[in-house]
């Protein structure tokens, strides 16, 4: 039943408050309501908040967003972790109606005294009302009073009286302790607060049997192992990075092994996919015996903790056909009429490597063992889970283990890679995943970006936290096959600049860009299936890395809170149909004096989407979504290039994508003259 006080359309809310909405710690986001009433008397609003530890907090004034529209908001940042609570609290407001209707009425000589004394009758209530805070409370209680008592004066014209119920004084009094009548309280409302690498880090992502690995014409290859893996951790860390995620390092399965390239027959040498899980020596919580031991593991992560890194791990909850549990439990997996465990199909795709599991055969059992497997990860220091293809499970079975794991262990982050339809992508985002894979790889035109960033920064921002990969071992988008190296710096631009999460796969830096076939998105030579020793030194001394391109960009990020929200970013008009032109603002401190925050940082990134052609445009500033007047000139550097430029509303941009594809500008403290 709707309250005295209407309140709808409460936000953030997840499916009605089903399941709570999505925060970090230190995050500054808007809780908004529409609130109304009858008539034309004026109303209010505020929220209240409640900590994880039961704490209810003051009543933060919301203010109305827009005149006329009856939405009213307020930012707020909550500064734990845990589970929060909100409440949208309404009322009608007895001293704003007054004082519209006293504005009115007393300089037109209309009811002036009967106007006087309705005023004094409520600034004497609130007066009553104002709790004893210290001397704060006795001053505010005074100086409500006394606006009473000057209501009250006879000696004095009713607009003199009026006039101090006016100053800007009293209703700074007003607004701490406002009179309240009709209070309405809207639902409780849950917001999830994570650690802030839910929201905000930088992924590599590569294959540790790679690392180190000798592959010559001739001879049996022999693989990486972790400590040679170990060895590209400072330089992956010297990039700027902060997640290092490794795929399956589990025992691979011979029956049915791909061979190179995703053949159906292997050569003797040739690894697996790392994907295809189990073999006699182990599975899901067994380590490849080519990568070394548990300990040898545990040593790869406490190597990469000391350099900053946290180890990310896949979790591919699929089989080979020599994994332990074919064995062990085969209700666990679908029997066709021939008696043969059925195998993973994409229809016309087979991956006969990988048998599937049957979450509605024995889900209990299933269950009970995936937990173990991941507290047994948890427990050697993982704290950050990939999950392979987790749209192909119940979205059930995740809301319960990403539940469970959080009761116990509420640092661990699990980033869902399900690149399917949208219903099922956001459900899975819902339910409790931390992150998300989008559609970005495929989003390279100006429609499709804009659109898609501006979705994935505000409509589902307060569930979905998007991490967009440039590139993945499964996806090598025709973008960069046909654009060259500045395909790879214009996407990584977007992906760092756009997104406070983003990553990389290894040979990114390198601009690999061979398909195997044309019209196919895989690569030629493609890791997943063979060993790729790559010469990192000599690609840098040959300047053939963008290592420190990728650097600049991540050290930038670090550099500038703004970067590093998702809810702020903005984009502005550019008149090419090839550029593109966004901000990130992390307003300054609120000045009383001008009720407004000050430019705080700000980051302005203009891209040419055309790896191949130079082109010129305009750029038309929303300047208050910069925090600056309509009229203010600036300064701007070029963080990439080194230059400045003097700037104001409409700017001139010139962007040869062979030299530098895009402008990644900070403004200065203060504005050019």
């Amino acid at each position: 039943m709707i309250g005295r006080i209407p309140i709808t359309d409460i936000q953030p809310v997840v499916e009605c408050g089903r399941w709570p909405a999505k925060a970090v710690a230190g995050e500054t986001f808007e809780i908004s309501a529409t609130v109304f009433r009858e008539g034309h008397d004026a109303v209010a609003a505020g929220v209240v908040l409640t900590g994880p530890n039961g704490e209810r907090g003051r009543l933060l004034p919301m203010r109305e967003i827009s005149q006329g529209t009856d939405r009213w908001g307020v930012e707020v940042t909550l500064p734990d972790e845990g589970e929060w609570h909100f409440r949208v609290e309404a009322w009608s407001d007895p001293i704003a109606t007054w004082l519209h209707d006293a504005g009115i009425k007393i300089p037109r000589g209309i009811d002036s005294d009967l106007m006087c004394e309705e005023g004094a009758r409520l600034f004497e209530r609130s007066a009553k009302a104002v709790r004893q805070a210290g001397c704060d409370g006795c001053a505010h209680r005074a100086a409500l009073q006394a606006v009473a008592d000057r209501l009250r004066d006879d000696d004095l014209d009713p607009r003199a009286r009026l006039a101090m119920a006016q100053l800007p004084e009293t209703a700074a009094v007003v607004a701490q302790h406002p009179l309240r009548d009709l209070v309405t309280r809207g639902p409780r409302m849950r917001v999830q607060v994570d650690r802030r690498r839910a929201l905000f880090g930088s992924w590599y992502e590569f294959f540790p049997r790679s690392e180190g690995a000798i592959v010559e014409e001739g001879l049996a290859p022999r693989s990486g192992d972790f400590r040679t893996a170990a060895e590209r951790l400072p330089a992956v860390a010297g990039m700027g990075f902060d997640v290092v995620y490794l795929p399956p390092i589990h025992p691979i399965g011979e029956t049915f092994r791909k061979g190179r390239n995703n053949t159906l027959h292997p050569e003797p040498y040739d690894v697996g996919s790392p994907w295809a899980i189990g073999s006699e020596d182990g599975g899901h919580d067994a380590v490849h015996p080519d990568l070394g031991t548990l300990t040898d593991f545990d040593a790869f992560v406490t190597r990469a903790r000391g350099l900053g890194l946290e180890v990310a791990l896949d979790l591919a909850l699929q089989c080979s056909p020599d994994h332990p549990w074919v064995k062990e439990h085969p209700e666990w997996f679908t029997v066709r009429a021939d008696g043969s465990i059925a195998y993973a199909e994409n229809p016309p795709k087979k991956y006969q490597d990988i048998y599937p599991l049957n979450f509605d055969k024995d889900p209990e059992g299933i269950y009970a063992e995936v937990l173990r497997v991941v507290r047994h990860w948890i427990s050697h220091g993982v704290r950050v889970f990939r999950v392979d293809n987790p749209h192909t499970k119940p979205v059930g079975f995740w809301e319960r283990l990403l539940a469970d794991v959080r009761a116990t262990d509420p640092d661990v982050l699990f980033l869902s890679e399900a690149f399917t339809r949208p219903a099922m992508l956001q459900a899975l985002a819902k339910v409790g995943f931390h992150q998300s894979y989008t559609y970005y790889t495929w989003k390279n035109s100006k429609s499709d970006v804009e659109s898609y960033l501006t979705e994935l920064s505000h409509d589902t921002s307060h569930f979905l936290r998007p991490n967009l990969f440039v590139n993945t071992p499964d996806i090598l988008h025709e973008y960069l096959q046909l654009g060259g190296v500045p395909a790879f710096k214009i996407r990584a631009v977007l992906a760092a600049l756009a997104s406070p999460t983003w990553g990389v796969y290894a040979g990114y830096e390198l601009a690999e860009n061979v398909p195997v076939r044309p019209g196919s998105e895989e690569y030629l030579n493609s890791e997943k299936f063979e060993l790729r020793p790559r010469d990192w030194a000599a690609a840098e001394r040959e300047g053939r890395s963008l290592a420190p391109f990728i650097t600049a960009l991540n050290l930038f990020r670090r550099a500038h809170p703004a970067v590093q929200e998702l809810r702020n970013l903005r984009f502005h008009n550019i008149d090419h149909p090839d550029m593109v032109c966004f901000s990130k603002r992390l307003p300054g401190a609120y000045d009383a004096s001008t009720r407004r925050h000050g430019v705080g940082d700000v980051v302005l990134v203009v891209v040419n989407l055309d790896p191949h052609n130079t082109h010129e445009a305009t750029v038309r500033l929303d300047m208050p979504a910069l925090g600056l007047d309509w009229g203010a000139e600036f300064v701007v550097d070029d963080e990439l290039s080194g230059e400045s430029y003097h700037w104001r509303n409409a700017n001139y941009v010139r962007l040869d994508p062979h030299i530098n594809p895009a402008h990644v500008l900070t403004l200065r403290a203060t504005p050019a003259g």
